[in-house]
């Protein structure tokens, strides 16, 4: 990517001179300003501005209709377009100031665009009758978009949640601006109508743009990683594969044999408590246990 911008740009040159248009005769006009001041020091910088791009659109109609009549390939095309690829990169940098929120580098951000700048200026058609930069801004910053969703996210998220939540960071923005504070998720979710519970979602999936290990160590806290804090010894673990046979084993017991079996070691009954749960007597209870730990340790797959 970086290649074929700086390829691209690199091979751009300014218009020859005999092509630009000659300005346009008249009289000269008189300087209304001081002997202090000069006529360029008294314009003011919004009325500087849009003539720089009035002189931009222009020359980008210009360079489109010199361009429609080259043939591809040639070296007076890749001049051409190189010229409009730099002439308009202006407008790629104002469509990454929009993502400088991201924690990305935003030379990055702009390669990114200026490859969708590219594409628009392939795809584009003067005749249709419809400028340039209302054309190119969609597809500069689908690309730049396209680019965080596909590259830059550790974890994806689903298409609909990602864009809910350029909803939610907007109405953040705004809120906060308006309360002087933050705002709290009922808020959000009133002003965006919908869920609370949706607003939340949104929230985790912006901070889903980068994974941290768990071992890695807390900054500035002087804790230990995350793992040592939340790891623990489950004390029912060991006896997971313990209950599973046992499970096995019991179904092949009589179902009086398994009632006493789990009054005793489930219910923590003691023998003349399940004598008197049965309505027999102790001496019995103890026969049927131990004629069912026989059974038990005779089908244990284990043991055998």
């Amino acid at each position: 990517m970086d290649e074929e911008v700086a390829l691209t740009v690199s091979a751009s040159t300014a218009p020859p001179q005999d092509e630009a248009p000659a300005p346009a005769a008249g009289p000269p006009q008189e300087s209304t300003t001081t002997d202090d001041t000069t006529p360029e020091e008294s314009t003011p910088p919004a009325t500087d501005q849009k003539r720089r791009g009035a002189d931009t659109r222009a020359l980008t109609q210009m360079l489109f209709a010199e361009l429609k009549d080259l043939e591809p390939g040639t070296p007076e095309h890749h001049r051409v377009r190189g010229a409009l690829i730099e002439a308009n990169l202006p407008l790629v940098r104002y469509a990454a100031a929009r993502f400088r929120s991201r924690n990305e580098p935003m030379e990055d951000v702009v390669q990114v665009g200026t490859i969708g700048l590219i594409n628009a200026i392939d795809r584009f058609d003067p005749e249709r009758g419809v400028q340039f930069p209302t054309f190119a801004m969609p597809t500069v910053v689908g690309e730049i978009k396209r680019y965080f969703r596909d590259n830059v996210r550790t974890v994806h998220v689903p298409r609909r949640l990602h864009e809910l939540w350029v909803q939610v960071n907007s109405a953040t923005e705004d809120l906060t601006t308006t309360f002087g504070r933050s705002p709290t998720t009922a808020e959000i979710a009133e002003r965006l109508r919908i869920t609370e519970e949706e607003v939340t979602s949104c929230i985790e999936a912006g901070r889903s743009y980068h994974a941290t290990s768990l071992e890695a160590a807390q900054e500035g806290d002087g804790l230990p990683g995350l793992l040592d804090r939340l790891g623990y010894e489950d004390p029912a673990l060991d006896g997971v594969e313990h209950r599973d046979l046992v499970r096995h084993l019991l179904v092949q017991l009589p179902e009086r044999e398994q009632r006493i079996l789990l009054l005793r070691y489930y219910s923590n009954l003691t023998q003349s408590q399940i004598s008197a749960e049965l309505g027999v007597s102790q001496m019995h209870v103890s026969r049927l246990l131990a004629r069912s730990f026989a059974r038990l340790r005779s089908a244990n797959r284990i043991d055998a």
